[in-house]
């Protein structure tokens, strides 16, 4: 039951990940051109070919998809404080002189931001698994699994 779970979590991390990844920076500074009807098609996609060879609905291929762009929606702020983080570490070595406390604090509050991360995309993971069936989770992974086999065994 514990491996079926991760092996969940990994592809529909996977598949947010891409999507996330798929976004072009549009700004020096790092903040994403979001186009949120743009995001919502691409997680539908994602989701219709990562359940293709299951006989997961529309209905519940478009549930996934929802929890998914939730969570991408939600976790936009963290993933600015990263941003923001990175900079304020950039600087701090940067500095004349470093300052282990404000490097550990530094440090401290990116793991901290990687936790709420983590928290908020395990629920999303739980959700879209409960979604499916137990077959439908089984045909899933047993695709996934033959994919990555053909692919190299890249995940």
């Amino acid at each position: 039951m514990t491996t079926l779970k991760t092996m969940m979590a990994a592809l529909l991390a996977g598949s947010l990940l891409a999507t996330a990844g798929g976004f072009a920076y549009a700004k020096t500074d790092g903040s994403l051109a979001f186009d949120p009807a743009q995001m919502q098609q691409r997680l539908e996609k994602r989701v219709d070919r990562a359940l293709t060879g299951t006989d997961a609905t529309a209905e519940q291929k478009k549930k996934i998809a929802d929890i998914l762009g939730a969570t991408f929606k939600d976790m936009r702020p963290l993933h600015d404080q990263r941003v923001e983080n990175r900079k304020a570490m950039a600087d701090a070595m940067q500095a004349p002189t470093i300052d282990p406390a404000k490097i550990e604090a530094l440090r401290a509050d990116r793991m901290k931001i990687t936790d709420e991360s983590s928290k908020r995309f395990t629920k999303a993971l739980t959700d879209a698994g409960n979604v499916l069936t137990v077959q439908q989770r089984q045909a899933f992974f047993k695709n996934w699994s033959a994919r990555h086999e053909h692919h190299g065994k890249r995940g």
